[in-house]
């Protein structure tokens, strides 16, 4: 069995200086406003996503009746702040928004990264290395209470802040992001090459 990647010297220091967190529940329609609003929007320096289904969701992120804009504009406005993006996903956005997802790492210095691993279920959204949510959630409108209350998933997560969790889970991305699971991978015919970023 393979040990656990290292975390980055960043990863580490955060997680050295933080207090032992406690873990709060995150139901249903709740995902929207602490994952979203108050967590992958506020990204600062890092936003690493495991996710098996991701849709170009809209957000509604401005005052009350302001234009919701889809997560992918999220995700190149926090690219332009200078905000490292991860996303680990289990199968290929769809063409409109994987075309942006690729512009957006072109002209922002590779600021946003998208790697498949077929076999990847676990659902985990990580803040600055310092909060990270983990859950049933998938990085959908459905998923992630954009959608009104008829046609959201009903989904439970914890969101913690609580060092070690964060850390294990890091660990465990990282493992899956370097590619050290696939070995004999039965799924590798499935994935372009391990762990490529999906072609066009």
């Amino acid at each position: 069995m393979p040990t656990a990647t290292p975390l980055t010297q960043y990863e580490l220091e955060v997680l050295e200086t933080r207090p032992a967190g406690t873990c709060e529940l995150i139901a249903n329609q709740e995902h929207f406003t602490r994952v979203v609003r108050d967590g992958i929007a506020k990204a600062q320096i890092s936003l690493d996503i495991m996710t098996a289904d991701f849709k170009a969701m809209l957000v509604p992120l401005g005052r009350k009746g302001a234009k919701a804009r889809s997560v992918v504009e999220l995700f190149r406005s926090l690219a332009r702040k200078g905000v490292e993006l991860r996303i680990l996903h289990a199968g290929t956005p769809s063409g409109p928004a994987l075309v942006e997802l690729k512009k957006i790492s072109a002209e922002e210095d590779c600021r946003l990264t998208i790697r498949r691993c077929p076999r990847l279920h676990a659902k985990a959204v990580v803040i600055d290395a310092r909060a990270m949510y983990l859950g049933s959630a998938n990085l959908t409108g459905a998923g992630l209470g954009a959608k009104g209350a008829e046609k959201r998933n009903f989904e439970l997560g914890v969101w913690t802040e609580t060092p070690s969790l964060i850390e294990a889970v890091m660990g465990e991305f990282n493992m899956l992001w370097e590619g050290r699971r696939c070995g004999k991978d039965r799924r590798k015919d499935v994935c372009p090459v391990p762990l490529e970023e999906p072609q066009l």
